[in-house]
């Protein structure tokens, strides 16, 4: 069904995928071992004059052609984190089977695959569940287990898990990471927030088939640090300066203090006219005033690469003249990627100095660097805190928020990889309240929903289109939990925008992804009444295409969609260009103006944080391999009037990342990359932010564990807060996020990170609603405001179905309010909803499920 020119526009596609990488350094303190963190791919200049940078030559790069639109890589990459050295480590289990063969838990740091740790089965087997520890003899930053099965059977492959962690084998926190791992072969790499250790255990729950009381593992390998600090936060600049061994003052300007003006373009250079100053250099902040740091973030040169840092150490200081021994030590890699090296343990001082003893191409005796940052520990009541990260059997690359505390994903037709119409699609299920997660393949609607559309319906049901099985169309019913197929729609689409209509009818649009290359993808209107497609011929997707190099192929993908009164419809990006769109008859499609200044945004989003208003965050002009913006807008629906204004920008550029609006109207961002490439780790933000509608800032928020850029998803819970998870499902890569960890933001916790008090919905809230109807909503204490959040699914950054509509409430004595549901279904869109009841300190209630039909 492809054309020549969409087989190409593939082909380049995957070429131009970056593989991400991180090598070791190591460092001797005293008898501890230190980590260098490394990354990935690019440039290349001297000193001066600064040429651009040469890219990576595409016949360089390998990849393969899937058989329908799907591409996967064709060489594992290597982990992103360093894999940690075994020497001296030792195992032990709960049990083990040394009878019947040799099953001892030392088997799994042999580096054979084809011994291996087993439970005993010989007389009477062990039961679930069972524990092997590894003993590393030494303290490191662990951040991930790699668990390998074994290779010449099935039995023992380990089901559900979870890690802990202990600096002296007898005490042990909370696991650090739990989850449930897909029954097959593969690798399976595990991880958790970064952290020091010296003991790594892993407890094997059930057995992933269920075939026997057994466990078993070929080898166990641990990952150092992968440069992303765990519960920490940008700390601020303000007021700091900047001092270094020498630095380049004659021939450009290569001050310190360049490395602290929020510029990466401009550079501190070590002195190289008319004599470079040998190595090694030095760079010193100076905060001015004492703080609690946990990281360096180093920034290389975005120009070129001379004067990358390669060997580092890093020492600290409280009156800028005694310096202890190294806090963080290592060798990073020669490309252009931001780098961090995580410190072992907290340290308290003023004065942070990096000295570098190498550069990291060996080209010459410089140092160079564009930004300098630090990172301290997060204050729960202002950044709010992150959970253990819960692993899936699969990517969760699409989710959906249901009604009895569930929440739904998917990926596609194999568990870490997409490619071809093949019929059947992976999902899986977390319960939020016992946090398992189950997996099943859906075989019977014929539908692989790999980069989909998804619209949640009237009736609380989700609709998902299109994909990799182009012209499909299915529905879960989350009452019944059964998946079933509706009548497939008449354009064959993937990565096509959808959204529920005010008449409870489900509009999509665009979606060149896949289906018949050179088409315009048109609307269409699916009925619940009919179960059928109907045709929009007036609505064409052309006017609202980005400029994308790449053609309509990428130029109408993931369109932002709000739904409004009479079934109309506001597509508010990622093209500059807004349109007006109606759905009645055969449709039509008016321009709505310029989006104020904004360019073209294309993986950037949207998200409906109060009535008739928007907000519109990051992107980039093109797909991929264009710089992200840090941009921020608002959209403000008045009538047939919108009005497009520029807000606060965010601290980080960002595209293919995830915004969640919250309660108390305030708008969560996850993840993203500052230069979009899907599959990579390369440029990730790991610092959430978390924009006020009051202030119109950005403020930052703890930063994640895990980078979350292409194929990732966030989503409000009935509680209050978001899971962020994803990221990957690119075969046998080293970027793929089978996990996903929830976020609990700053208005539900105190200081010392305890939870807030907050109030509860005790009485009132009915199974459904019409729209126009007063509830009397009865609460266990005062409370100031009442607020409708629709239940959202989201895949690709885009997620269509989030609403938050504040609603009007009057109190009515002894406990209870009067709360009013807006009779407009264009502002209350059919489907359902979580009710939730704030205090005077917009401290949210547990969320009620209500649905308004």
């Amino acid at each position: 069904m492809q054309s020549r020119r969409f087989l190409a526009l593939h082909r380049a596609l995957r070429r131009s995928h970056l593989l991400i990488a991180f090598g070791l350094g190591s460092l001797l303190i005293g008898l501890i071992p230190w980590l260098g963190v490394t990354s990935t791919a690019a440039a290349g200049r001297a000193p001066a004059p600064r040429p651009a940078p040469a890219p990576v030559p595409v016949d360089q790069q390998t990849a393969t052609q899937s058989p329908h639109h799907g591409i996967a890589p064709a060489n594992a990459m290597e982990p992103t984190a360093p894999v940690l050295d075994r020497t001296g480590w030792t195992a032990s289990a709960s049990d083990e089977e040394t009878s019947g063969e040799n099953g001892r838990a030392a088997n799994v740091l042999d580096g054979n695959v084809n011994t291996l740790w087993h439970s005993k089965w010989t007389g009477t087997p062990a039961p679930l569940p069972h524990v092997i520890t590894v003993d590393m003899h030494r303290t490191a930053v662990v951040s991930a287990l790699v668990y390998r099965p074994r290779t010449n059977s099935p039995n023992g492959r380990v089901g559900e898990y979870g890690i802990s962690l202990s600096t002296d084998g007898q005490n042990w926190a909370s696991p650090v990471a739990t989850g449930t791992l897909a029954d097959d072969a593969g690798a399976k790499t595990l991880g958790f927030a970064p952290q020091g250790a010296r003991f790594v255990r892993l407890t094997a729950l059930t057995e992933a088939g269920g075939r026997g009381p057994w466990s078993s593992a070929a080898e166990i390998d641990l990952l150092g640090d992968p440069g992303t600090p765990a519960a920490t936060v940008d700390l601020s600049r303000t007021g700091w300066t900047a001092t270094a061994s020498d630095e380049e003052t004659g021939s450009e300007n290569g001050r310190a203090a360049n490395v602290l003006d929020g510029n990466d373009n401009t550079l501190w250079h070590s002195k190289w006219a008319p004599a470079p100053t040998p190595l090694p250099h030095s760079i010193t902040i100076d905060m001015h005033r004492t703080a609690a740091v946990s990281a360096l973030v180093y920034h290389p040169r975005p120009d070129g690469p001379n004067g990358r840092a390669g060997a580092y150490s890093i020492a600290t200081s409280t009156d800028g003249s005694t310096f202890g021994a190294p806090v963080a030590a290592g060798t990073w890699r020669d490309d252009d990627s931001v780098k961090t090296a995580t410190f072992l343990r907290t340290e308290n001082a003023r004065y942070i100095r990096l000295t570098v003893t190498s550069e990291a191409g060996g080209r010459g005796p410089w140092t160079s660097a564009g930004e300098i940052r630090l990172s301290g520990p997060a204050s729960p009541a202002v950044h709010g805190s992150w959970g253990r990260v819960t692993g899936f059997p699969l990517v969760p690359v699409a989710t959906a928020a249901l009604p009895g505390d569930k929440l739904l994903a998917w990926s596609a037709y194999a568990v870490d990889r997409f490619g071809g119409s093949n019929g059947y699609t992976q999902t899986a299920i977390l319960d939020l309240k016992t946090g398992k997660v189950t997996q099943r393949r859906i075989d019977n609607t014929g539908h692989d929903m790999f980069c989909p559309g998804i619209a949640m319906l009237a009736d609380g049901r989700v609709l998902v289109t299109g994909g990799s099985n182009a012209e499909k169309a299915s529905i879960y019913d989350p009452a019944t939990d059964v998946w079933s197929a509706t009548t497939s729609m008449n354009i064959a689409r993937g990565y096509q925008a959808m959204t529920l209509l005010s008449t409870g009818e489900a509009f999509v649009l665009g979606g060149s992804w896949s289906g018949t290359a050179g088409t315009d993808k048109a609307g269409e209107v699916w009925s619940p009444d009919t179960r059928t497609w109907r045709s929009l011929p007036g609505v064409l997707a052309a006017p609202a295409l980005t400029a994308d190099p790449a053609g309509p192929y990428r130029a109408d993908n993931h369109m932002w969609l709000h739904a409004t009164s009479g079934g109309k419809v506001l597509q508010l990006g990622p093209s500059k260009q807004m349109n007006w769109i109606t759905t009645s008859g055969r449709g039509s499609i008016t321009s709505a103006g310029a989006r104020a200044d904004s360019q073209d945004a294309m993986t950037g989003n949207a998200v409906a944080y109060d009535i008739g208003k928007l907000l519109t965050l990051g992107g980039s002009p093109a797909y991929e391999k264009t710089p992200a913006t840090q941009r921020a807008y608002t959209v403000g629906i008045e009538g047939s009037q919108v009005r497009a204004a520029r807000t606060g920008d965010m601290e980080h550029a960002r595209a293919f990342s995830n915004s969640v609006v919250l309660p108390d109207g305030k708008v969560a961002v996850f993840g993203g990359q500052a230069y979009p490439v899907p599959f990579s780790d390369a440029t990730s933000v790991l610092t959430p932010e978390l924009w006020d509608p009051a202030t119109g800032s950005f403020t930052p928020l703890a930063s994640m564990a895990v980078p979350r850029n292409y194929h990732s998803v966030a989503n409000l819970l009935p509680d209050g807060r978001i899971f962020s998870g994803g990221g990957g499902l690119c075969g046998d890569c080293a970027t793929n996020h089978a996990d996903g960890a929830i976020f609990t933001p700053p208005y539900l916790l105190n200081a010392d990170g305890s939870p807030k008090p907050r109030p509860a919905i005790t009485a009132g809230v009915p199974p459904r609603a019409a729209p126009g109807t007063s509830l009397t909503v009865s609460t266990d204490r005062p409370v100031a405001s009442f607020v409708l959040m629709r239940s959202a699914a989201a895949t690709h950054s885009t997620d269509n179905d989030q609403r938050r509509v504040p609603l009007v409430s009057t109190a009515a004595g002894s406990g209870s309010y009067t709360v009013s549901v807006p009779a407009d279904t264009g502002v209350v869109l059919p489907g359902t909803y979580l009710l939730f009841a704030l205090d005077a300190q917009e401290v949210p209630s547990i969320g009620r499920f209500v649905t308004i039909s």
